[in-house]
């Protein structure tokens, strides 16, 4: 590509970001909660358990997805509306409006009490968006002082996961261990047989592009005589009583596990999926943390700082988490059929392709069980921060420099990094180093004065401290995620890096860089920003919103 073709490739690239990222920075303001029937409050029916927010457990670990929830519910950071319509996905409109009108960081989690499906109103109470916010990961982590900071509360989050890194850098980990069945709340009610309906249970389609229903938030547990036990969240399609889709992507660990099955000559293979598990498990199922033959459970138990209670299915040998809110049990065909199309992560509509299918052999709960829906491409799916920090810490030992790195959740593709600049081309070189991450796309480099989470901050510096020549660089070709809309090849993508720390001379830069006015007056007037501080509640006292 030509040198002028490519400035005007950044050029509409940066524009389009630009745009984006105002709509989004405006989104995130906070707005007065809507009248109606929505109310804030604890849940009833199949909620956690209740109790006084000094009897709640305020940050975690968490043992169970209702000490979560009930912490979250004690924040007030629990939305209670009263009935949704989700044949007319009304649920699915009030996520984007409420997005729209909050922002994803500010926005709470949700409680649909009564839904409606397929023309039946279920009165099994449906949780979304329950991942909302930095405040919320630094709870799941088991960060003690939590605030409304969302960058605070983000760096808070890193720094209390890197005591979770062992003195060889590894992440530390905890085998689970096998409780019994009668200790299991997973197993307090069991349906096996004919009496196997899972249509009775409230699966939202979020969209009307959406081929069907979707199980969204499962955790799927496979294990292979060699490589052990693998963990990973797969949507599964509802396709019937006693059928669901399984849909691992080609390269994906639970896509390898069965394609070794099927070399072996088996027909079927054993799969178990878990609802409704703690925060920190579901992440791990959610995140690439763990690599092929390395078993999630033992990280998650790592992070938990105890081991997870496993107790055996009741269809197969299979472990399963035992404080889960349902269990699915079944044989999975090495057979592929048509699933899709979904809504996928990026935000667009997938394509119908061929994969996996369970015939549905059991299932066990908890009474009234909790249900939770990802708006997938919409909300926050999990907090998986750990991949994040991980990648942090991977690249810190080869960025000396580095200083911090986000993935700002509501674009994903883009990494802001700041380093601590000190010659010329150290920008650019960040970046090269970290475009070998397959999750980024666009790399912003940052010097440390910005804060990589906050992104008007971000984009100051892209507009003042950036020129297009000679501080970009395009890589024509480089691995990346397959679901990407915009590849014009299967997991194949250009990448771009932005230099947008302080140029130098040499660079091409100005001689001599003129002070941030801000700065200037923190230096200069610090008594400025105290006096404010002092009278900051008088200043908005006559103030209605």
């Amino acid at each position: 590509m030509k040198r002028k073709a490519q400035v005007n490739c950044l050029i509409s690239l940066i524009a389009l970001f630009f745009l984006f990222s105002y709509n989004l920075s405006c989104s995130a303001e906070k707005g007065s909660a809507e009248k109606g029937s929505a109310e804030k409050g604890s849940a009833e029916k199949g909620s956690a358990e209740k109790g006084s927010a000094e009897k709640v457990q305020q940050t975690g670990p968490y043992e169970t997805l209702r000490d979560y929830i009930a912490a979250l519910e004690a924040r007030g950071k629990i939305l209670r509306i009263k009935e949704v319509d989700q044949d007319k996905y009304e649920g699915t409109a009030f996520v984007y409006r409420m997005l729209d009108e909050k922002g994803v960081d500010t926005s709470p989690g949700l409680m649909f009490e009564k839904v409606k499906i397929d023309g039946e109103w279920r009165d099994n109470p449906m949780y979304a968006n329950l991942y909302c916010g930095w405040e919320t990961a630094a709870m799941v982590y088991g960060v003690e002082d939590i605030t409304e900071n969302q960058g605070e509360m983000y760096r808070a989050t890193v720094k209390k996961l890197s005591s979770y890194v062992d003195e060889g850098g590894q992440w530390k980990k905890i085998k689970p261990v096998e409780v019994d069945k009668s200790k299991a709340p997973c197993k307090e009610v069991i349906i096996k047989g004919d009496d196997v309906d899972i249509l009775k249970f409230p699966w939202f389609k979020n969209n009307p592009g959406d081929v069907g229903r979707y199980i969204n938030t499962g955790a799927v547990f496979m294990e292979d005589p060699k490589m052990g036990r693998n963990v990973g969240t797969y949507r599964c399609q509802v396709k019937g009583k006693k059928k669901i889709g399984v849909n691992p992507e080609m390269g994906q660990h639970g896509w390898l596990f069965m394609l070794h099955a099927k070399r072996r000559g088996e027909k079927v293979k054993q799969v178990a999926i878990a609802l409704g598990t703690d925060p920190i498990v579901y992440a791990m199922s959610s995140t690439k943390l763990a690599d092929f033959g390395e078993d999630e459970m033992e990280f998650a138990g790592g992070f938990k700082g105890k081991p997870v209670e496993l107790v055996k299915c009741e269809t197969s040998d299979l472990l399963v988490p035992a404080n889960a809110e349902m269990i699915i049990e079944g044989e999975v065909s090495m057979d592929v059929e048509d699933e899709g199309p979904y809504g996928e992560m990026y935000g667009y509509m997938g394509k119908q392709h061929k994969n996996f299918y369970m015939d549905i052999k059991a299932i066990t709960h908890r009474k009234n069980p909790i249900f939770v829906n990802s708006f997938t491409g919409v909300t926050k799916t999990s907090h998986m921060i750990p991949w994040s920090a991980s990648s942090f810490f991977k690249l810190k030992k080869l960025i000396p420099n580095m200083v911090d790195m986000y993935d700002p959740h509501e674009a994903i593709g883009l990494k802001v990094i700041s380093i601590k600049k000190r010659f010329p081309g150290q920008g650019i070189a960040a970046g090269q180093i970290a475009s070998g991450l397959p999750t980024g796309k666009i790399f912003i480099i940052v010097d440390d004065d910005v804060d990589v989470t906050n992104i008007t901050e971000v984009l100051h510096a892209v507009s003042t401290r950036w020129q297009p020549h000679p501080a970009s660089l395009i890589i024509p070709q480089a691995a990346s995620f397959a679901i990407d809309p915009s590849m014009p090849q299967r997991m194949l993508t250009s990448k771009i890096i932005i230099d947008a720390t302080r140029q130098l001379p040499p660079e091409g830069g100005p001689k001599k860089w003129s002070p941030v006015s801000r700065v200037l007056l923190e230096e200069k007037a610090p008594e400025s920003f105290e006096l404010v501080n002092e009278k900051w509640a008088e200043y908005w006292k006559n103030w209605e919103e």
